[in-house]
């Protein structure tokens, strides 16, 4: 592995930037196969610990129900984690690549819809377009800004430990707009993710102070930077609670049409893009000019940019379909489960194969966040329900 993680350095800083260009260098065939070994392996990865959170997860009759649930679980655990590992990949080389990334990943998933949703536009809608003209509104202003927010100095952990306080943001709008009440446990295991966010965040701010070399107004330059990111990051989440709401209501009034919403909420902001053409033709030029990898099979060199980009739309995919069957086969509280252990695998993968920055105080403030999730989704009331439940069966048996 170790041999693995130093030729993907290689590869990636192996590009120099002279006057905002980048010069291609040659890779060899050695490198390219190696670069595919880590692929497999970081895959592998996923579904290892997949196996060995199996007892945890065989709790739940909805997942261990019939093998396409248990396949859902193990497209989001490697969908979604390898699609991080390309993310960070993406990142590192360029970190204001957000826009062509959210844009290919938009336009996939719009072609793909187009084609098996709509029967290439012969079918029409359940929901009015009305509605999904104000969700898609929101849907693309949260995801342009979530990976827009990564070109002010935001680390991948920081990340994706920020984006895991949806539970927050569920509350608080709850609460205000749907007058819901909740039980003392919930607004503990809130509390306790609230917290957790406020150290790391806390953590990562002084990193930014303490990394940042120079005069001291360019210090406070990227703290000011660093904070409008925290800020984006914010109000992205809000959105998406919001957004979580009103589909809420949509769902009740006009039934369930995931599939449908899924392509909708790409295609129709694909115009859009057109604000962001600019800079996102800037980045194809730039992925262009990257080192070229061959690629296995077809024995053709490809800007290895291009192919991280392929592969981080690929796997996107395959995480949004694993997480879409999840979220209509299985209950709530199985998927809520599941997307919050594949957050903290991701995280993992981020600190272990990337080497990214993270403190003692990084792990206490993520350990928080998690246990306030699982707190907050009943999930060791559940194992012991279901424990008891299997005990019981055994003395009958017996």
């Amino acid at each position: 592995m170790g041999n693995v993680v130093l030729c993907l350095k290689n590869t990636t800083t192996s590009m120099r930037r002279q006057s905002g260009r980048v010069q291609p260098v040659t890779c060899s065939r050695k490198c390219s196969i190696r670069f595919f070994i880590y692929i497999i392996r970081a895959e592998n990865l996923c579904v290892n610990t997949m196996s060995s959170l199996g007892t945890l997860v065989g709790y739940f009759p909805p997942i261990t129900a019939n093998m396409n649930n248990i396949f859902a679980v193990l497209l989001v655990f490697v969908g979604c984690c390898s699609n991080v590992v390309f993310l960070e990949m993406l990142v590192r080389e360029f970190p204001g690549c957000g826009n062509i990334v959210t844009f290919a990943q938009f336009a996939f998933i719009a072609l793909e819809g187009f084609i098996f949703e709509t029967n290439f536009g012969r079918k029409k809608p359940a929901i009015p377009m009305s509605n999904y003209v104000i969700m898609v509104t929101m849907f693309f202003t949260v995801s342009v800004i979530n990976n827009y927010a990564l070109n002010f100095n935001i680390a991948m952990p920081l990340h994706m430990i920020f984006r895991s306080g949806s539970l927050i943001a569920n509350m608080i709008l709850g609460i205000i707009i749907l007058k819901k009440r909740y039980s003392l446990s919930k607004y503990l295991s809130v509390a306790m993710v609230s917290l957790g966010i406020f150290i790391c965040t806390i953590m990562s701010a002084k990193q930014v102070n303490v990394g940042t070399k120079g005069s001291e107004d360019q210090g406070v330059y990227a703290f000011l930077h660093w904070l409008i990111g925290i800020a984006m990051l914010t109000f992205a989440l809000l959105m998406s609670a919001r957004m979580g709401i009103f589909q809420e209501t949509l769902y009740k009034q006009y039934g369930k049409h995931s599939k449908e919403a899924l392509f909708y909420n790409h295609c129709l902001p694909l115009p859009g893009f057109l604000l962001l053409s600019s800079d996102i033709y800037n980045h194809c030029v730039l992925f262009s000019q990257s080192t070229p990898v061959e690629v296995p099979v077809i024995g053709q060199a490809v800007p290895v940019l291009w192919l991280y980009l392929l592969l981080n739309i690929i796997t996107q995919y395959v995480c949004i379909r694993g997480v879409f069957i999840l979220t209509t086969e299985c209950a709530s509280l199985t998927v809520t489960l599941v997307v919050t252990l594949r957050k903290f695998i991701s995280l993992i993968i981020s600190i272990l194969f990337f080497n990214n920055p993270f403190t003692a105080w990084h792990w206490v403030g993520t350990g928080v966040v998690f246990l306030g999730t699982l707190i907050y989704t009943e999930v060791w009331t559940s194992i012991c329900t279901a424990l008891r439940g299997s005990e019981k069966l055994e003395k009958k048996n017996t």
